[in-house]
């Protein structure tokens, strides 16, 4: 049987997340489309506060596609060697400027298919630069998305493409991209990987794991 909330329960649950969570927003330090980019590459296997840590020297140094391609990938990858697998970031971060002065007018594109032709942009990279770039409703399932929206049964499936499709069937397009911060916050701060902290989350009367694994 398929587990998965209403449609109305899934909007109480966002209810009470927002609630919980009134100051959800992206945690990456940016100030344009193109740093945004950057960092969210960065990001991959990374934590939004070693990225920030990185970028607030990367950021002054490096403002535009051209300068980084001043850069050899070993030069590039020495000042993003703390974000971790800084040889292929280093190499994508690279290609894609690359491309954005070649195809792009040195500017970030605007839709999914522009954006995850870029090296070291997929679907996840992508939506959340159209989301928070440029206001453009989308669900960016990263790791925590992934679990808590299949814990809760927002989700139910075992993969991040299906996980996405079904968040974008469930919840309304103009709270998309609100949505993927507040399950974010709730990922990094109640619902943990390891042990969630069940006693103090707000929506047990709807989430399937606390039903099947903790109240038992």
């Amino acid at each position: 049987m398929k587990k998965i909330l209403s449609k109305k329960e899934i909007k109480i649950v966002l209810e009470k997340l927002m609630e919980r969570f009134p100051d959800a927003k992206a945690e990456l330090d940016f100030t344009n489309s193109f740093e945004l980019l950057i960092a969210t590459i960065l990001s991959a296997q990374c934590t939004d506060v070693q990225v920030n840590k990185t970028t607030s020297t990367l950021f002054k140094e490096l403002k535009t596609p051209e300068d980084y391609i001043k850069l050899s990938e070993e030069e590039l990858g020495a000042r993003i060697r703390s974000c971790g697998f800084y040889k292929t970031k280093s190499k994508n971060i690279l290609e894609t400027c690359k491309l954005l002065i070649e195809n792009h007018n040195s500017q970030v594109p605007d839709t999914m298919e522009k954006l995850t032709a870029l090296p070291g942009v997929g679907r996840k990279t992508a939506n959340v630069v159209l989301s928070n770039a440029f206001d453009t409703p989308a669900i960016a399932v990263d790791t925590h998305v992934f679990r808590v929206a299949n814990r809760i049964g927002l989700a139910n499936s075992a993969n991040v493409l299906d996980t996405e499709r079904d968040l974008m069937d469930n919840i309304e397009r103009e709270m998309w991209s609100k949505a993927h911060h507040l399950l974010i916050f709730h990922g990094r701060r109640i619902c943990k990987a390891r042990k969630p902290l069940c006693d103090i989350c707000p929506i047990t009367d709807y989430c399937f794991y606390y039903k099947k694994e903790v109240k038992q």
